[in-house]
């Protein structure tokens, strides 16, 4: 599922995986949490586990119905490179962004430790 984003840099989001763990300062007052809490609450499916890293295959396609180009940020309410994320699915979101060329796709982590030790096992297309 996407949404329409209020963070300046992007347009929207893609949360084919969600929740997280706090591995430094800089997560301690983590938005993606709180949010996910809140979406607990509300009954959301993707957020029954709360803030449990849960991936989502049901959303894997979702950039490719989408109709305008646009800057999606992967990952908004999870880390892709979590140690949690299964390489196979990280490479089935690569597939994803590949396929859907015609976006920029924005990938941050706080785990670059675990990028970097991916990365040649991952096809990286020049939109990501």
């Amino acid at each position: 599922m996407a949404s329409q984003s209020r963070i300046e840099w992007t347009e929207t989001t893609w949360n084919p995986v969600t929740g997280c763990s706090k591995v430094s300062p800089g997560c301690l007052n983590c938005y993606a949490e709180r949010m996910a809490r809140r979406l607990k609450a509300m009954g959301h499916e993707n957020y029954r586990n709360g803030f449990e890293v849960t991936t989502h295959p049901q959303l894997l396609g979702t950039p490719l119905m989408w109709k305008r180009p646009q800057m999606v940020f992967v990952n908004s309410m999870s880390d892709l490179f979590h140690e949690d994320v299964p390489l196979s699915f990280i490479r089935e979101v690569f597939f994803t962004m590949h396929r859907a060329h015609w976006y920029v796709f924005q990938i941050l982590t706080k785990r670059s430790e675990r990028l970097v030790e991916l990365a040649s096992e991952l096809e990286w297309p020049p939109n990501v």
